[in-house]
């Protein structure tokens, strides 16, 4: 299964943290077959909240682009695709990041991993058990 990882799990990922968000998430991206990716948007969202000081962080974000791929994650850009993609529902909240995250899901056949309470209801998001 394709996966791509929001923001808050990549950083949890990266921190090495991931256990301590839900062991069930870490379990899903070591397990053989799924593929985790990450946006370019989730780096310019953690970037721009690091630099704020709004995010301290162990691994700056200068390096991430190493430590994900040492990580095995891969990188995705944003395509015209991703940002024009109908969702549905809509979301409710004005992020237009998580709007852009379910647009890349919808437009690459993905689930979003996340543990956001905005996004983790919607079918676009991974859910452990079916509902």
């Amino acid at each position: 299964m394709r996966l791509l990882l929001d923001s808050h799990i990549i950083i949890a990922l990266l921190e090495r943290r991931l256990t301590a968000l839900d062991a069930v998430i870490a379990q899903l991206l070591e397990a053989e077959g799924n593929t985790s990716l990450v946006s370019v948007a989730s780096l310019w969202e953690v970037a721009i909240k690091s630099r704020l000081g709004k995010l301290q962080l162990s691994v700056p974000v200068a390096r991430w682009k190493s430590s994900l791929t040492s990580l095995g994650v891969q990188i995705l850009p944003i395509e015209t695709e991703h940002v024009l993609a109908e969702i549905s529902p809509e979301l409710r909240n004005k992020d237009p990041f998580d709007r852009l995250f379910l647009g890349i899901c919808a437009a690459e056949n993905m689930r979003l991993v996340t543990a956001d309470g905005a996004l983790i209801n919607h079918p676009l998001a991974w859910r452990p058990f079916p509902l």
